[in-house]
């Protein structure tokens, strides 16, 4: 019976290899993005900007799919040892997945999504950028992908970034109301602060608001 590994989680590095060991690690970056950043934004913040820019990252892995079952280009010779040989290489997904979350994260906060000043902006855009490349570096220096292969994937996935952020926040931002009011939106609390300037001080204000005005309450009805 031949048997087939899920390569997203698929990591492996050469023993005492410290280096190696780190960048397996950085390695699974998309796996903690997906698991631990969206779903635990959705759960507790339920964003539809997020909520959007999740389903393109979905999008780009599932185009990542359809280009290299169509190029079918082999991994590198190592593949042999990290037993990957029975899948396709060009383009890498975990470069395409770093390079589209990147593009539209920076995008996203140039925009002015929940970050005010200029200089805080450049700051927090400029976060993922090292990940992304360690994460392409990584899938080079643990043999599973060729440098062609890495940019081929880093190239499609900021591209698709690009293309995702201007189609969510030219057409389907006009469908976030639509979205908010209706009953799925009411029901699971869907809703949309991109048109807020600072989301940070606007939460933070009403916050402080409504504490006051329950104590209020409170001190009324003691």
């Amino acid at each position: 019976m031949a048997l087939k590994a899920v390569t997203l989680t698929h990591v492996r590095y050469e023993k005492g290899d410290k280096l190696g060991h780190f960048l397996a690690w950085v390695s699974l970056l998309p796996v903690f993005i997906s698991l631990g950043g969206f779903v635990s934004h959705f759960i507790f913040r339920r964003e539809l900007q997020a909520m959007f820019f999740a389903l393109g990252l979905l999008i780009s892995q599932f185009l990542n799919e359809l280009v290299k079952t169509s190029v079918q280009q082999s991994r590198p010779e190592t593949c042999a040892v990290l037993e990957m040989c029975d899948s396709h290489g060009w383009p890498s997904s975990h470069s395409q997945y770093m390079f589209f979350f990147a593009t539209y994260f920076t995008l996203l906060v140039r925009r002015g999504l929940g970050v005010s000043g200029r200089a805080e902006r450049l700051l927090v855009g400029l976060i993922p950028w090292p990940l992304a490349f360690l994460t392409m570096y990584s899938r080079v220096y643990l043999g599973y992908h060729t440098v062609a292969q890495v940019f081929a994937g880093a190239a499609l996935g900021a591209a698709l970034g690009v293309v995702w952020f201007l189609v969510v926040n030219s057409v389907v931002i006009d469908w976030f109301p639509m979205i908010e009011e209706s009953a799925f939106g009411r029901y699971f609390y869907i809703k949309d602060t991109s048109h807020i300037k600072n989301v940070l001080r606007f939460e933070y204000e009403n916050a402080r608001a409504a504490r006051k005005t329950f104590a209020a309450k409170k001190e009324v009805a003691d």
